[in-house]
């Protein structure tokens, strides 16, 4: 498959009054073209800007990029100027941030802001802009767009805010186009309506996703493929089936297991003890040792590569070396992942 993106080897720090905080610790990824790559894990696991970084968005200083390559189309982004940036940013790859609120502009009708970007990048007269605009309240299933262009974001709902945010992001069809958290301040109907809004979408207008969130349970039913970040790295990496059916690391399994579900007939709900790492002082070995109940010795000394479950499927622990003994997940969490799994085939058997 063509790749539309390459991050390799990404190094990613902050230098700030506490010390060096090394956010982005050799991140190495792609998305292939019209793929949903889903990102997911806790929050400060460096998410967020590692998909900032690929827009630039990252404020230099207190940023650096240590080390490492974002090549997009073949070219790397880390190299482009500022001026060459803002012909990339809105037109060659579209942002959808997680607060609809701080992405518009509460004095601008929603019309303009929309017209903006095909103002600038597709060099659109006002009134060619205002009608595409108007195409585009349609497309993401605002109703009355025609009057609604005229409005302003206060008078929308959260769930119709985020649908106008995305349509802003779409304007130019860009050919790449990263969702932040786009769900996370929606109740779960119409959480559940912008993730099919999104595959809809993309569907349409031919462009590959990047998708972040915490939340692994909001993924099942939109990407392709899933990396687990943990301390700024990624620690697992395979296709949907692979990571929800077959997991390897035990940072995976606890995220998997600490989904609630409804039909769970205990109150319990897993948890992963303790929290993630000072990445002021990250620590020797795996980042996810002092956490992880099946820890072996080697784990507190020496970092694990990233080793091959399958061509797709890879993961960064040590219980994976031919030597290490054989680890199930814990039944708490097996359980989890089974009720995961039977509403999964349901789903499936439902769209057949």
């Amino acid at each position: 498959m063509e790749k539309i993106l390459e991050v390799n080897d990404l190094a990613v720090s902050f230098h700030t009054f506490a010390g060096e905080v090394k956010a982005v610790r050799g991140v190495n990824f792609h998305v292939n073209k019209g793929e949903t790559l889903a990102i997911v894990g806790e929050s400060g696991s460096g998410k967020s800007v590692t998909t900032q970084s690929i827009m630039r968005l990252i404020p230099m200083p207190p940023g650096e990029f240590v080390n490492g390559s974002i090549l997009f189309q073949g070219e790397d982004l880390v190299k482009k100027t500022n001026k060459q940036m803002e012909k990339i940013r809105g037109k060659e790859i579209g942002m959808v941030f997680q607060d609809p609120m701080t992405s518009l502009n509460p004095t601008m009708k929603v019309g303009h802001q929309i017209m903006e970007g095909l103002i600038k990048h597709q060099k659109l007269s006002k009134e060619e802009a205002k009608k595409e605009a108007i195409n585009l309240l349609d497309m993401v299933g605002i109703p009355m767009a025609e009057s609604r262009v005229n409005q302003y974001p206060h008078e929308f709902s959260g769930g119709m805010r985020q649908r106008v945010v995305i349509a802003i992001a779409l304007a130019s069809k860009p050919k790449l186009l990263i969702a932040d958290e786009p769900t996370t301040a929606l109740d779960v109907t119409i959480q559940a309506q912008i993730l099919e809004l999104l595959k809809d979408l993309q569907k349409k207008i031919d462009t590959s996703i990047i998708f972040i969130t915490h939340d692994l349970g909001v993924v099942a039913n939109v990407a392709d493929r899933v990396a687990v970040m943990y301390a700024g790295q990624i620690v697992e990496m395979g296709t949907v089936d692979e990571i929800f059916y077959n997991p390897k690391h035990p940072y995976t399994w606890g995220l998997l297991g600490s989904m609630p579900s409804l039909d769970s007939k205990s109150d319990e709900l897993y948890a992963i003890p303790g929290s993630p790492p000072n990445l002021v002082n990250p620590p020797i070995g795996d980042a996810f040792a002092p956490r992880n109940e099946f820890a072996m010795k080697i784990d507190f000394e020496l970092e694990p590569p990233m080793f091959k479950v399958s061509d797709t499927h890879y993961a960064k622990t040590w219980l994976l070396h031919e030597n290490a003994p054989k680890i199930e997940p814990p039944l708490a969490i097996q359980s989890r992942m089974k009720k995961f799994q039977e509403k999964a085939a349901k789903k499936a058997g439902e769209k057949r």
